[in-house]
């Protein structure tokens, strides 16, 4: 009986969890679309999710692209398939690599900024100051960073395929051999609208799974500076993990047949 009430115990405290996040993603939403809005907070998480993360995922998706066709053109040499090369880089960038790695790198840098910025607030009872000053704190601190996340996200992951697939192209044709020209008319034509929606929809999903996560956590967290190193801590696991299953679902839904 004993090991029944541990495991009841943990489905139960799992499924309060899962409560406390939805509503969390529920009012955080409802904030989102309903005004006032905070335009200077907006402006302010959009340029640091937006361009502050640039860097970091064009240097990740330039050397997957470059990776990736090294590794292509290995495997494909094999049955004298080394011409498409060329149409799995911009396959995989487009559907897959692009949207999970500018997730995940977003996450750690993201995710983690806010939660500690967050979780700070919290426990410096600043959070509670701003209620006091009338100042919703969903309205003024979540809002602005689910918006940022879910708007800017697809755009670093478009930007991310194009330099994914340059990446590609650079390996391809001044270490493998091929033809400029032909290289380009290959990826132009392989690739297709759904390709790039799908990658798209994927990063906008994981735009907001990022920002939720980051922000529940650290407006959730206690206990003092540990407390938001835990909190830090489980936004960036939590988003990584969901990611990577909100992924798989997310393409069962595009290309399932």
């Amino acid at each position: 009986m004993n090991v029944l009430a541990r495991i009841g115990a943990v489905v139960l405290a799992f499924f309060e969890a899962v409560g406390r996040v939805a509503i969390f993603a529920g009012s955080a939403l409802y904030h989102c679309i309903a005004p006032p809005f905070h335009g200077r907070q907006v402006l302010r998480q959009l340029i640091d999710v937006g361009y502050y993360s640039l860097p970091v995922v064009a240097l990740t998706t330039l050397f997957s692209g470059m990776v990736l066709a090294l590794q292509s053109y290995t495997g494909f040499a094999r049955f004298s398939a080394e011409d498409a090369v060329a149409n799995v880089v911009v396959l995989s960038m487009t559907r897959e690599l692009a949207p999970v790695l500018a997730g995940l790198m977003v996450a750690g840098r993201i995710g983690a900024s806010m939660a500690a910025e967050i979780g700070t607030m919290r426990v410096t009872e600043q959070i509670d100051a701003l209620a006091t000053l009338s100042t919703h704190p969903m309205k003024y601190l979540v809002a602005p960073r689910i918006f940022a996340g879910v708007t800017m996200l697809p755009v670093l992951v478009l930007i991310g395929d194009v330099i994914g697939a340059l990446g590609g192209y650079l390996v391809g044709v001044y270490r493998l051999g091929f033809n400029a020209s032909a290289y380009m008319q290959q990826t132009w034509n392989f690739v297709e609208t759904m390709d790039v929606v799908s990658g798209l929809v994927k990063a906008g999903i994981f735009g907001f799974i990022v920002t939720l996560m980051g922000c529940y956590h650290g407006y959730n967290s206690r206990g003092g500076a540990q407390g938001v190193g835990v909190a830090t801590t489980n936004a960036v696991v939590s988003s990584a993990i969901l990611i990577l299953i909100a992924n798989y679902f997310v393409t069962e839904s595009f290309f399932s047949k």
